[in-house]
């Protein structure tokens, strides 16, 4: 509730409203990017749900900060890792900033910088939080390992 002149009877109003589930939350977010064509998506507070809790997609979703040395270190396999799943059309790579953007699902706990979770396409309220070496092979085994859905198999690996 933000209101330009706080009394009684905005008050009253707000409680109804919130009562009759007419009121929407106030999601803390970025502007949604204008072209999102990368290997890494950009997720930001309005775009949460639409991208990451799609049921269509697989996603690897990392929350960062931007002043995190860890996470500016993982920049650049995160973006290999991007190109090297570009042509999977069921699996999207994507990226947060956790410190401008409010994550719009208790399932994704943020606790450390950066922080990284598999979500499967039909466990959208349980994913996999990544633990392990953030480098190119160890991202890439866990992406084959819980991908619901990927265009070439296990073997071809």
């Amino acid at each position: 509730m933000e209101p330009e002149e706080f009394d009684s009877d905005v008050l009253r109003q707000f409680v109804l409203a919130f009562k009759k589930g007419k009121l929407k939350p106030i999601v803390k977010s970025q502007p949604v990017p204008k072209n999102n064509k990368g290997p890494v998506k950009v997720v930001v507070g309005k775009t949460f749900d639409t991208i990451v809790m799609d049921p269509n997609n697989d996603v690897l979703i990392e929350f960062y900060a931007p002043w995190c040395g860890h996470c500016k270190k993982l920049e650049p396999v995160y973006i290999e890792l991007g190109k090297k799943y570009r042509n999977e059309k069921n699996l999207v790579i994507a990226k947060m900033d956790a410190t401008a953007n409010d994550v719009t699902s208790d399932h994704y706990k943020v606790e450390g910088f950066p922080t990284i979770y598999f979500a499967p396409r039909d466990k959208k309220n349980n994913p996999v939080k990544f633990e392990g070496d953030r480098d190119l092979e160890h991202l890439s085994k866990f992406i084959e390992e819980h991908a619901t859905k990927l265009s070439r198999t296990k073997e071809e690996l």
